[in-house]
């Protein structure tokens, strides 16, 4: 389907770090979107350089068929879209909610007559209008608004549809995040060892950057594992020795005075696998813990 969105019929809702950066990058390719925010001045600002003031959210909406909404949260939404007429409009939200908040927001959207897309940004202001940074965004719902508006959307950054279910954009958001942390948190423990030791965080970085490279395979065969719930075949470190050496991770924390907070739960984890059946799990890899994580 092709786009059908002028350079000038579509509004943004929200001009904080993201949405100021959306909007210039917007403004750069020549567009002249209607922006609208809660504070003024920073749609004033954005305006000496092309964009249209709108005095209120509901004549931002009013103004053009297709609004983005990039704000501080679902409630936020709610209450600035709060008896606003979207009859007839194609609300693009891109702001960061729960797979949960963006069903029943897009429920919500759809009663009031509009077409819904939610929106996961996977990059930092500074990315956007950077292609070569490689931020995206997740997209999920209405596959046709999507569609309609394509050319617009991928302008600040690159588009993924992940499927009309309005969650799925923020499920994949989280889930993305939720790994970052997690390898964050392997990182900062690393560096804690380390520290007030004969070893600089410099020395010790590039360590590390390859270390964490090569482990990437885990991402691929976990996914396999799980898909085929073999988690035997093939296994080089089994669960067993794995939960055996663990001891060591957690020795060498307490005697080099480390909190081992952050890299316990997936120890005690792996333990809780290998003891729920030592003689069906101890010649598995770590996959199968995934399971234990699931309520």
């Amino acid at each position: 389907m092709t786009d059908t969105t002028s350079r000038n019929t579509f509004s943004l809702l929200g001009l904080g770090d993201m949405g100021t950066a959306l909007t210039r990058t917007w403004l750069t390719a020549g567009h002249s979107p209607t922006v609208w925010n809660r504070t003024p001045a920073k749609a004033e600002a954005l305006a000496a350089g092309g964009a249209v003031a709108a005095p209120s959210a509901a004549e931002a909406v009013a103004a053009h068929p297709l609004v983005v909404v990039c704000l501080l949260d679902d409630a936020s939404v709610g209450s600035v879209l709060e008896g606003v007429d979207l009859t007839g409009k194609d609300l693009v939200n891109l702001t960061t909610s729960t797979p949960a908040d963006a069903r029943a927001r897009a429920a919500w959207a759809e009663e009031r007559g509009a077409r819904y897309v939610d929106g996961g940004i996977m990059a930092t202001p500074t990315m956007i209008g950077v292609p070569e940074a490689g931020g995206y965004v997740f997209y999920s719902g209405s596959r046709a608004a999507l569609d309609t508006h394509r050319a617009v959307l991928e302008v600040p950054a690159g588009v993924r549809f992940v499927g009309e279910d309005p969650g799925h954009a923020a499920l994949h958001d989280v889930a993305l995040l939720s790994a970052m942390y997690g390898l964050f948190a392997g990182i900062s423990h690393a560096y804690a060892l380390t520290e007030g030791e004969d070893i600089a965080p410099k020395d010790l970085a590039p360590l590390l950057s390859e270390w964490l490279g090569a482990m990437g395979f885990f991402v691929g065969n976990t996914a396999e594992r799980l898909t085929s719930r073999d988690f035997t075949t093939g296994v080089v470190s089994s669960l067993a020795m794995q939960v055996a050496a663990s001891g060591t991770l957690l020795r060498t924390a307490a005697e080099q005075g480390v909190d081992a907070g952050l890299i316990s739960p997936y120890l005690d984890l792996m333990r809780r696998r290998l003891e729920s059946d030592p003689a069906a799990h101890g010649g598995e890899d770590t996959a199968g813990a995934v399971l234990l994580l699931k309520r």
